[in-house]
């Protein structure tokens, strides 16, 4: 690091101290913090698989196990998924296929909306032309997805709390 700029990281660093700047995931004993209200939200089972990915995650990363919170919150999701070829016509051998999912979720505090939004994620995959190959690719994928979009849900719920 050059040693001019060791002074002003050090006041930079002094400076957030003495604001009012509190970590994202951080409690105080008024309140229970993100953390305490991200436990509270209940997410209803889903129908499909990638649906059940989505919300296994979500609860994993919000409820650990032996979480004792009360629902106060419940998150609602809306699952779409869609297939497009990515290369078809460059290259005769070479196939690469994307799964697309869209998710709009919301918010409910009791029966009013409190927050919604809306995420996407785009994952593309080879095709090998081996149809087990290519269904493992296709489910590898859809994994990605899920993931992808469960840590995008879990993020903005988490800005949307600290926020309020």
């Amino acid at each position: 690091m050059n040693r001019g700029r060791l002074p002003f990281a050090v006041i930079c660093i002094l400076a957030l101290g003495g604001c009012s700047y509190t970590p994202l995931y951080g409690t105080t004993t008024e309140n229970r913090g993100v953390v305490g209200e991200l436990a509270s939200i209940s997410i209803p089972e889903a129908d499909t698989r990638l649906g059940q990915i989505v919300r296994n995650d979500l609860l994993s990363a919000m409820r650990p196990a032996g979480t004792d919170a009360q629902d106060r919150y419940r998150l609602d999701l809306a699952l779409v998924k869609s297939r497009s070829r990515v290369i078809d016509k460059e290259q005769p051998n070479v196939t690469r296929n994307a799964v697309n999912v869209t998710a709009k979720f919301a918010l409910f505090d009791g029966p009013k909306e409190v927050y919604s939004g809306k995420t996407f994620s785009h994952v593309s995959y080879d095709v090998v032309r081996q149809p087990f190959a290519d269904m493992q690719a296709e489910n590898d994928a859809t994994e990605r997805v899920a993931h992808e979009l469960s840590t995008d849900i879990r993020t903005r719920l988490a800005a949307y709390f600290s926020s309020r």
